[in-house]
């Protein structure tokens, strides 16, 4: 595996692959530190490309809290340790000065519309925009044929699929399956600051989740004062457990927006989305109602 620090790296690599017969590429971006769930993201990618490119980056355009961003964790050595142990073919590390040369202006930004606004968006200003141009730039620089996300960040994953659609971009995008710890809890890097205490709470999060799903699957009723008696009594159930809830929504898992009110919610596919602190920790996670 080769670590690639630069553009001009990226470019040389891009030759050789060309002389040599480039193949399928798969792009897995990720800000590093990675766990069971990216693992797993590149496993799924190995099987489907020739080539495996993963990238780690810590976008500071996508981050809100100056803090959130100075505590993300850095493990570059170890990252490295597995992606070499998986398989991967090259791992693309640039700096902030790489991707946003400071040339005395703004980055520009790519912006999608409405789905950058709601759920997460509305709580963190400014994310998907980040999101959405740091996407935009790793494809346009590694190429790739194919790019994989964990859906347990699903409504980033909807944005970057309605992007990819909207811009022409020539890439696949494929989703794996949220992964979880043994207990339920979404793999995330996150987890490592819970304490333990907190950690013993956090699985709770999920079960509330299945709840709501299972409610969402028998419900033959559907209007808006139903769905948010549904969504108000999960969030009483969370800040019980001791999660302060930022939402807990119901939407169509086709592209989040509200339900339809002329069909039954049994015969909908929906996902579950919340967004919870717990501890000072933020939390996402989501379950969809169908798994067809």
């Amino acid at each position: 595996m080769r670590i690639l620090r630069d553009r001009p790296q990226l470019v040389a690599m891009h030759r050789e692959w060309s002389r040599k017969g480039r193949g399928t590429v798969a792009l897995v971006p990720t800000m590093g530190n990675l766990h069971e769930g990216h693992m797993t993201v590149i496993r799924h990618a190995r099987a489907r490309a020739q080539r495996v490119v993963v990238s780690i980056f810590v976008n500071p355009l996508q981050f809100d809290r100056a803090e959130d961003l100075e505590r993300y964790p850095r493990t570059l050595d170890e990252d490295a340790r597995l992606a070499t142990e998986a398989g991967v073919d090259a791992l693309f590390c640039p700096t902030d000065e790489d991707m946003y040369p400071a040339d005395g202006m703004p980055p520009v930004q790519v912006v999608v519309p409405v789905l950058s606004e709601i759920l997460e968006g509305n709580y963190r200003q400014g994310h998907f925009e980040g999101v959405a141009t740091v996407v935009t730039k790793l494809f346009n620089l590694v190429r790739p044929d194919l790019a994989l996300f964990g859906e347990k960040d699903y409504q980033q994953f909807k944005l970057i699929e309605r992007m990819v659609q909207g811009l022409d971009i020539p890439t696949r995008v494929e989703a794996v399956p949220t992964v979880r710890e043994p207990d339920g809890l979404a793999f995330s890097s996150r987890n490592s600051q819970l304490s333990e205490e907190a950690r013993a709470v956090a699985p709770e999060l999920k079960r509330v989740l299945d709840e709501v799903a299972t409610v969402c699957r028998t419900a033959t009723k559907v209007d808006a004062d139903r769905i948010a008696e549904v969504e108000a009594r999960a969030s009483d159930r969370l800040r019980e457990a001791g999660f302060e809830p930022e939402y807990l929504s119901i939407r169509r898992a086709e592209d989040l927006m509200e339900l339809a009110t002329d069909v039954p919610l049994a015969e909908q596919d929906l996902v579950v989305l919340a967004a919870v602190w717990l501890e000072g920790v933020r939390l996402i996670d989501n379950v969809r109602t169908r798994t067809d």
